[in-house]
C-alpha cells in the first residue's frame, strides 16, 4: 500500500546525498541522513506487537547501540565521548529521581543536568568551529526531557489536591524500569534533534492508549489500522514530512552558496547599496532558518511513522491528526505580523518545555506570575542554548522589540478594527502587510547574533547595515512615549470611535458576548496554558510577553520595599533595645 511514498522518499534521499557530498562535510551527512534512516525502523517499530511494549524498547536501544555509535562516535569525535556524555545525564537524572524524596528534588536535577550541558557548551566553544555536529544538540534535547522527568516524578509523590490538570496528566506515579526509561530517553526518532516529549507520552505510546478512542465517538470513525495493530495508518502523512524536510534542506543548500556570513562579512558587502544589504541580512536568516525547517520535518516524520505523532481524531474532517510533536511552522514564521507570533512558532517543545517547567514551576501556589519568573525563564533559555555572546545580544534585543512591537500593536491596530475589536475594517490589510515586512525586516537584524554567535562579528554586520532595529526600536519607544503628543493623540482617535459606536447601542451586546466568552475561555484552561489563570502570559523563549509591565513591577516592588525599610527604620528611631530586653526579662522571672 505505501509502495508510491516509499519509493518517492528513496528517490528524494538518492538526490539528496548527491546534492549534500558536493557541498557539506562528512559529519553533517552523517546527521542528515541518521534522520533518514529513522524512517524504515521507525516502520519496523511500529509493526512490533502491541502486546509486547517490552520489545519495542529493546529495539529502540538496540537502534541506539548501533545508530548512535555509527554516526556519533565514528569519524571527528571523541569514540565514546558522546554516548558517555548522553549515559551520564540519563543516569543522574534516573539516581536523582529515584533516590532524593524531597522538594527540592527536580531543582536538583535541573542543576545537575545544566551544569553538565554548559560544560559540552563550553568544550564546543573551544573548539572554535560553531557549524561542526556534536553532542550538544542532542544533549540539549535530553535536558528538556529529563528536567520533566524529575518534576513529572515529584508531582507523582504530591497529593492531587495539590496539582493542576497539567500536572495530573503529566504525573508518574510509579518511577519506570531502566528497560523503560532507556527507551524513552534514547527514543531515536527524536534523539538528535527534537522533538522532546513527557514520559507519559511515550508511556501511552508504548503500552497503545495514546490511540484509545474518547468515550462516545463512533467506533466507524476510528482512523484506520491495518491488521490488529491500534497504532492508525502513518506512512503517507510521515512521507510528507520527509518530502517537506527534504525540499527544505536543498532549498538551504542552493540558497546557502548565496547567503552566508562569509558573504556579508565581505568587503564586497558594502559594494551594496543600503536596502540590498538589508535584504542580504534577511535572506542569512530565512537561509539559516531553512536547515532548520529541514531537520525539524523530518524528525517529525519519523516520529508520526512510529506513530507517537498521534494526537487524536479531528472533529471537524474524521481524520487521525498528527501534530502532537509539531516543533515548528514555516509559514506562521515568514509571515508574522509580531515578535510573539514569530518566537511562538519557533520551537515550539522549548517554548512547553520553559512554560510548564520553568515558568509556572518558580511561582508559588496561588501567586500570580511576576518578574521573578520570567527573569528565571529569561537566563534557563539563554542557558540553555550557549554561551556564544551572539545568543545575549539577541535575546535582550529581542525583548526591547517586544516593548515596542506592543506598543505599536495597542495604539494603532484598533484604528484598523471596528469599535467592537472583533471585525477588521477593509484597510486592515494594509496595516496586515505593513506589519509582516516590519517583523521580517526588525528580526533579519535580531537573530543575526544568533547566526554569527561572536560579539566583534555581530557589531560589524550591525554597523553595516547602521544599527536600524535598535533605532527603528528607540524610535518608538520615544514616538510611544506619554511625553510626546502622539501617544495621546493615537489614544484620542481610538476615544472617539468608541464614543461613536457607543452611540449606537450595540455596546452592551458586545460586551456581554466578550464576557460570555472569556468564562468560556476560562473554564477550559488550566494555568499549564499559554494564558494562565490570572490572564498573564507566559514569556516566549524566555522572552516576556509584556517586558514594560514586567520592569514596571520591578520598579513598583523596589518602591514598596524601600518604603518598608523606611517605616520599620522610623519605628525603630528612639527604640532602647537594652531597656527593652530588660523588662521582658523582669516580667519573666515574675511569673
Amino acid at each position: 500500500m505505501l509502495a508510491a511514498p516509499w519509493g518517492l522518499l528513496l528517490t528524494n534521499v538518492r538526490l539528496l546525498r548527491t546534492s549534500i557530498f558536493s557541498r557539506i562535510n562528512h559529519q553533517a551527512v552523517k546527521l542528515i541522513f541518521s534522520f533518514y534512516l529513522s524512517y524504515p525502523l521507525a516502520a519496523v517499530l511500529k509493526r512490533i506487537p502491541d502486546q509486547k511494549p517490552w520489545q519495542k524498547n529493546f529495539f529502540i536501544i538496540g537502534h541506539v547501540i548501533i545508530i548512535v555509535a555509527m554516526f556519533y562516535l565514528i569519524g571527528l569525535f571523541d569514540l565514546w565521548g558522546g554516548l558517555q556524555t548522553l549515559l551520564i545525564s540519563a543516569g543522574g537524572a534516573y539516581a536523582i529521581s529515584r533516590q532524593i524524596d524531597s522538594p527540592f528534588m527536580p531543582w536538583i536535577g535541573f542543576v545537575f543536568l545544566m551544569g553538565h550541558m554548559s560544560i559540552s557548551h563550553i568544550a564546543r566553544m573551544r573548539v572554535e568551529d560553531p557549524s561542526s555536529v556534536d553532542i550538544t544538540g542532542a544533549q540539549m534535547v535530553m535536558v528538556m526531557k529529563l528536567t520533566a522527568f524529575c518534576w513529572n516524578v515529584q508531582d507523582g509523590r504530591l497529593p492531587e489536591s495539590e496539582l493542576s490538570e497539567f500536572q495530573k496528566e503529566h504525573m508518574i506515579k510509579e518511577l519506570p524500569g531502566i528497560i523503560d526509561y532507556l527507551g524513552y530517553v534514547f527514543f531515536f526518532p527524536s534523539l538528535m534533534a527534537g522533538p522532546a516529549f513527557d514520559y507519559c507520552d511515550y508511556r501511552r505510546y508504548i503500552s497503545t492508549t495514546m490511540f484509545a478512542l474518547p468515550p462516545g465517538t463512533d467506533p466507524s470513525k476510528a482512523p484506520p489500522t491495518r491488521k490488529k495493530r491500534k497504532i492508525p495508518r502513518s506512512g503517507t502523512p510521515s512521507v510528507i514530512k520527509a518530502i517537506y524536510g527534504t525540499i527544505w534542506i536543498f532549498a538551504f543548500l542552493k540558497f546557502s552558496a548565496w547567503y552566508n556570513t562569509e558573504a556579508l562579512l565581505g568587503p564586497e558587502y558594502m559594494k551594496y547599496w543600503f536596502p540590498r544589504r538589508v535584504f542580504q541580512l534577511y535572506m542569512l536568516g530565512f537561509t539559516t532558518r531553512m536547515k532548520y525547517y529541514g531537520v525539524w520535518s523530518l524528525a517529525e516524520g519519523g516520529c508520526i511513522l512510529s506513530g507517537i505523532g498521534y494526537n487524536g481524531v479531528d472533529p471537524a474532517t474524521g481524520r487521525a491528526k498528527w501534530d502532537r510533536l509539531t516543533n515548528i511552522k514555516p509559514i506562521d514564521i515568514e509571515t508574522a505580523q509580531n515578535t510573539r507570533a514569530f518566537l511562538g512558532n519557533w520551537n515550539i517543545n522549548t517554548n512547553s518545555w520553559l512554560r510548564n517547567y520553568m515558568y509556572l514551576r518558580v511561582t508559588p501556589k496561588g501567586k500570580k506570575p511576576g518578574f521573578r519568573a520570567t527573569l528565571a525563564t529569561f537566563v534557563t533559555s539563554a542557558f540553555w542554548h550557549g554561551f556564544y555572546p551572539g545568543y545575549y545580544l539577541a535575546f535582550v534585543l529581542a525583548s526591547f522589540l517586544q516593548i515596542a512591537a506592543k506598543n505599536g500593536r495597542r495604539l494603532i491596530r484598533p484604528l484598523f478594527m471596528t469599535p467592537d475589536g472583533k471585525t477588521p475594517l477593509p484597510s486592515k490589510r494594509y496595516y496586515d502587510i505593513g506589519t509582516i515586512f516590519l517583523t521580517q525586516v526588525a528580526f533579519a537584524f535580531t537573530v543575526a547574533p544568533f547566526i554569527l554567535l561572536g560579539f566583534n562579528d555581530t557589531m560589524k554586520i550591525w554597523t553595516r547595515v547602521y544599527f536600524y532595529t535598535l533605532i527603528g526600536t528607540a524610535g518608538c519607544f520615544a514616538l510611544f512615549s506619554r511625553n510626546l503628543p502622539v501617544r495621546a493623540y493615537l489614544a484620542k482617535l481610538q476615544t472617539n470611535r468608541i464614543a461613536v459606536y457607543d452611540d449606537t447601542g450595540l455596546e452592551k451586546v458586545v460586551t456581554e458576548e466578550v464576557e460570555k466568552d472569556r468564562r468560556q475561555k476560562m473554564l477550559r484552561r488550566e494555568s499549564s496554558e499559554l494564558v494562565n489563570v490570572q490572564g498573564k502570559r507566559a514569556p516566549t523563549l524566555g522572552i516576556a510577553d509584556d517586558p514594560e509591565a514586567e520592569i514596571d513591577e520591578i520598579v513598583a516592588e523596589v518602591k514598596r520595599e524601600i518604603e518598608e525599610r523606611r517605616r520599620r527604620g522610623s519605628l525603630m528611631q528612639g527604640f532602647d533595645v537594652r531597656k527593652a530586653v530588660g523588662e521582658q526579662l523582669a516580667k519573666f522571672k515574675k511569673t
